[in-house]
């Protein structure tokens, strides 16, 4: 009876063996200095300002339990993550198989005399090779099929090159080579009948067979086909580290290291005004940015869910870190060096690209190996900021900023009298001590539309008998979308100015109306070294200490404030019945870069209205257009995305054409759906409103609006 095993080396001489072991050794001592190379590389860039190797052991778990799982491939293509989850479990299998083979072979032989790769271990060991393998070639099948057989969009693009094929075709070339040599060496061997463990290779050697080659045959044949795979097999190792393969070792790695509120807050610049913005030289990226070019696949899910890419604006995510990425290995192999990013002339990226970035996040949330596309792009605006190239409607934005304190250029002074039409007074909260400091933002203070969010909130907290308290004047623009579009200094004499004011009240809490405020106050501030600013004199603050670094002072949306109080019974909507068929949009910075979904939904839905929901919601919503200096620039976009927006709301949800109203819980959602209702023909379709809106009605149908200033002698009946 034949052992229940194989001969590795079947057919193959001691001289062949030993020229295996050489080409063994050399491959793998190139993917070595490969890899040595490549973490040089990050080792000389600069460091990182947060913490990235804190925890490593949590954090390696947390990376492995995301990658070997696949969820993020699986995020919006069932197909892609069938796809990547078969090729990568296949692929891990067939490694660690090898493994242990080799380890068999090479040391447990030499050092028992004996083998473990018989009997028993050795069945189950190639049914499990022969099952996960098949699995393998499978996914690099649906791979192969996906990208030259559907030939998929977002698999395409300027930096698609011969390596992406050689890649997908080695893989399988490696998978059905595997099987050819299994099925030529148990043709070769007779067909033991042990071996119909191994069902794909037996089957392979039953084609074999009928095909007319005998044993005889199989054996010659199994020489070439094997030195042929181990050929093949030892090129890509040794291709690993110079080309798309590495992002096996750099994916994994970024996973590892990434932040989990990045994007929600932004690397500062050091208190100098010559200070290197970050983007001044390919050497002035950080390892963990340097890290985010290497990782990325090419898979172009960043480029499919941009808006701006899908308005026909000059960006695709991808193409920017794959240009730097091309960029910094021109420059390290002795090439030129450039401009990183300018207006006009020769520069790695075009400052248009950059100003048509809106900050949505939306690429980062959809990349599926954490790649931090915001962090790259802050400082590259900086740099256009730095060096004189920004839009010049950004710069008459910040002109009034700073000379106004908010952007719409009108005297601060008026910020409060958003409120001089309510029927009771707002408490300033400078003078008197309030459970929560609201700030209203600039929108909500300036913008006629948004001042009837604004008053509706009021009302509304006015029903919950919360206290609360503005700061009129003293409230300026949050900075948030001003540090985005690269006007870090901005930013600071901003925050500095706040976290001043905020010292100066006596309050619990701070509640916004603005997704972008609540994300800046909540997220940012807290991250500055007011310290390092305060003695300088171009700082209007003197402010030496970090603020709320503890979060001791919750910072909340006001939606999120308004739900508690529901479920607290301090606002009654029992009795709310709208009956309105709505649909809602999830906003940027409360939901992908806050993780807020739930909170808005809870409102409308107890205000009695039928929610609809988009195909494209929480997570994955689809930007209104307004951040990232969005709502201050002029764009020829065709569809704007607000239009797309509400195309969407009105012809992909559920109800279709019975969506009455359009439902937001952003002021700058507000203009710009209010603009593509306009520009889009969508006037006749629906009605724009805010959460607070909804609220102030529902609670006015029930009579709870009815004592809302009763103390001035006057009630609801007198609001606008």
């Amino acid at each position: 009876m034949l052992a229940q095993t194989r001969e590795t080396f079947w057919t193959i001489s001691p001289t062949g063996k030993a020229a295996f072991y050489f080409l063994a050794a050399a491959a793998i001592l190139v993917f070595a200095v490969g890899v040595y190379e490549r973490f040089r590389r990050y080792a000389r860039a600069k460091e990182d300002p947060f913490p990235r190797l804190d925890d490593l052991p949590g954090r390696v778990v947390d990376a492995a339990t995301t990658v070997l799982s696949n969820r993020n491939q699986f995020d919006r293509d069932l197909y892609a993550g069938l796809m990547h989850a078969f090729i990568l479990w296949g692929f891990l299998t067939l490694l660690i198989g090898t493994t242990i083979l080799g380890f068999d072979m090479d040391v447990y032989q030499i050092v028992t005399g004996a083998s473990f790769f018989k009997g028993d271990f050795y069945l189950a060991y190639s049914l499990v090779m022969d099952a996960m393998g098949l699995l393998f070639v499978v996914g690099v099948g649906m791979a192969i099929y996906k990208r030259y057989s559907q030939r998929e969009g977002r698999l395409w693009g300027r930096h698609t090159s011969l390596e992406d094929d050689a890649f997908v075709w080695t893989l399988f070339a490696l998978g059905i080579g595997g099987y050819l040599l299994e099925g030529l060496r148990i043709r070769g061997t007779g067909f033991p009948d042990f071996e119909t463990v191994s069902f794909v290779g037996y089957f392979v050697a039953m084609v074999i067979e009928g095909v007319g080659i005998d044993a005889a045959g199989a054996e010659a044949l199994y020489w070439w086909g094997w030195w042929s795979h181990s050929l093949i097999a030892f090129g890509f190792v040794a291709f690993v580290p110079y080309a798309k393969p590495f992002h096996m070792i750099s994916s994994f790695a970024n996973v590892v290291v990434s932040d989990d509120k990045a994007g929600a807050r932004l690397p500062s610049v050091p208190a100098d005004l010559d200070a290197d913005t970050g983007a001044e030289s390919i050497d002035s990226f950080t390892w963990s940015e340097t890290l985010d070019q290497d990782a990325c696949t090419k898979c172009g899910r960043c480029s499919s869910v941009c808006p701006a890419n899908a308005s026909g604006r000059n960006l695709d995510p991808r193409d920017v870190i794959l240009d730097l990425k091309s960029y910094r290995e021109e420059v390290d192999a002795g090439g030129e060096e450039i401009d990183i990013v300018a207006d006009g002339g020769e520069s790695v990226i075009a400052a248009e690209t950059m100003e048509s970035c809106l900050s949505c996040m939306a690429c980062m949330d959809a990349c599926p190996v954490d790649i931090e596309h915001l962090t790259s792009f802050t400082k590259m605006n900086r740099q256009l900021v730095d060096t004189g190239q920004v839009n010049s409607e950004m710069q008459d934005v910040f002109q009034d900023v700073m000379q106004k304190g908010n952007t719409f250029g009108d005297p601060n002074r008026k910020r409060g009298d958003w409120s001089d039409d309510l029927e009771f007074d707002v408490t300033d909260a400078r003078e008197e001590e309030v459970e929560y400091l609201w700030y209203v933002g600039d929108y909500p203070s300036f913008d006629d539309r948004n001042k009837k969010v604004a008053r509706a909130l009021a009302r509304v907290f006015e029903a919950a008998d919360v206290s609360y308290g503005i700061l009129f004047d003293d409230e300026k623009h949050d900075g948030n979308d001003i540090r985005r579009v690269g006007e870090e200094f901005l930013y600071l004499e901003l925050a500095g100015h706040h976290v001043e004011s905020f010292e100066e009240c006596e309050f619990d809490q701070i509640v916004c109306t603005d997704p972008h405020s609540f994300n800046t106050i909540k997220n940012e501030y807290p991250e500055i070294d007011f310290a390092e600013f305060a003695d300088d004199p171009v700082m209007p603050f003197e402010y030496d200490e970090e603020w709320n670094a503890d979060g001791e002072i919750g910072v909340f949306h006001w939606t999120q404030v308004v739900s508690d109080l529901v479920d607290a019974g301090r606002l009654d909507l029992s009795g709310a019945d709208l009956d309105y068929t709505v649909t809602y949009h999830d906003p940027c910075h409360l939901g992908r870069y806050n993780g807020e979904y739930e909170a808005p939904r809870q409102l409308i839905e107890a205000t009695g209205c039928e929610l609809h929901e988009m195909p494209r919601s929480r997570e994955d919503s689809f930007c209104c257009g307004g951040g990232g200096g969005g709502l201050w620039m002029e764009f020829d976009d065709e569809p704007k995305p607000s239009e797309e927006r509400l195309r969407e709301g009105v012809e992909d949800t559920a109800a279709g054409g019975e969506i009455e109203k359009f439902v937001v819980a952003c002021p700058m959602c507000t203009t710009m759906f209010e603009d593509g209702r306009k520009t889009g023909g969508f006037e006749d379709d629906l009605e724009i409103v805010d959460v607070a809106e909804l609220l102030e009605e529902a609670l006015d149908s029930q009579g709870a609006l009815a004592s809302v200033g009763a103390d001035d002698g006057t009630t609801a009946a007198s609001a606008d």
